[in-house]
Order: structure tokens, then sequence, then C-alpha cells
């Protein structure tokens, strides 16, 4: 499957920042003047985009993906960051998942989510909702959700950002 452009550069910068241990809240400079947010590591993503749209385009990518709400750009002393909302560590994950084409587990078994989510969070269940069909979860009661891709870790990441790993229960099951 061929992602688009944003969906790649969200995930190669989602990826970046997971190889160096921080997925929580990354933040970078997009500019190569200024260098990068953590000392002394050059930020290869950008270099890369930048160099194959060139400067124009990259710009508009960015600001493309300000718009959408996926990053955000701060004002620091030595200049500007840009920062990876929540929501764009999301579409990342989605990307990824689109990327790795949806592997099936290997043991057979499969995942399954049960959650309870209060009736004042509703936004919360239904971007719940949401992410568990990105992932291709496939809906067996409206808070009991399956599925037989390997897809556990990227689940649980996006409980964390989200904050509602204490409304949801995952078990791995043999059998519907």
């Amino acid at each position: 499957m061929r992602l688009n452009i944003t969906d790649k550069f969200l995930w190669d910068v989602y990826s970046f920042f997971e190889e160096l241990g921080d997925t929580v809240g990354p933040i970078f400079r997009p500019y190569p003047t200024m260098g990068n947010s953590l000392p002394g590591i050059k930020n290869p993503v950008f270099k890369k985009y930048r160099k194959q749209r060139g400067r124009k385009k990259f710009a508009k990518l960015i600001y493309y993906l300000k718009k959408r709400g996926y990053i955000k750009i701060e004002n620091l002393k030595k200049g500007q960051a840009i920062i990876l909302t929540e929501q764009g560590i999301c579409k990342a994950l989605k990307a990824s998942f689109a990327i790795e084409g949806g592997k099936m587990r290997r043991d057979g078994k499969w995942i399954m989510i049960i959650f309870d989510i209060p009736a004042k969070n509703r936004k919360a269940r239904n971007l719940l909702r949401s992410v568990l069909l990105n992932l291709k979860y496939k809906m067996l009661q409206q808070s009991v959700w399956i599925t037989p891709y390997d897809v556990s870790e990227k689940t649980e990441k996006l409980l964390q950002i989200y904050l509602l790993d204490s409304y949801v229960k995952i078990f791995l099951i043999e059998k519907i």
C-alpha cells in the first residue's frame, strides 16, 4: 500500500523519536541552521524531505500539518521547534499499520478489547472506536472488539497517549 506524503512524513518523524526513546512529546526543529532541540543529534527526517521536495514544498507540508493539528510550532530561545501532537502520533501509528500490511498473529490467537468509558467521556469513546477500526479491529459488541492481527503494542501505545488505559482491558483469546 502506498502512503500519502503526510502519513509517511509523520511515521518517519515518529519512528526517528522512537529510536531515540522519546515518543511522548517529541520536539524537533525543522530548520537546518538551528540544529535540533536534542543537543548533538541531527534530524535526518527533515534533511531527507527538504532535499526530496524542495524548500517551498517542504514549508507547505509543515504548514499543512500544523493546520490539521498534527504538529505544533513553539518558540524557544534559539528559534522555533515543532512538537508532534497526540493527533499526529495517532496518525503516525495508523500509517505504520498500513506500512506493515496488518500481520496476523503467529500463534493464531486473537486480541480482545473490552472497554467501559463513562458517558461524560463520549468524545474519547468515539475516538477509541475510530482508532480500533483503523487498527482493523472488528466490533463483537458495542464495547467489545476483536482482531486476529498483531497490533497489541500499537493499541497499548494509543491507550496510553489518550489516557484510556484505566477504562480498557486487553485479553489474548484462543477462540471467539
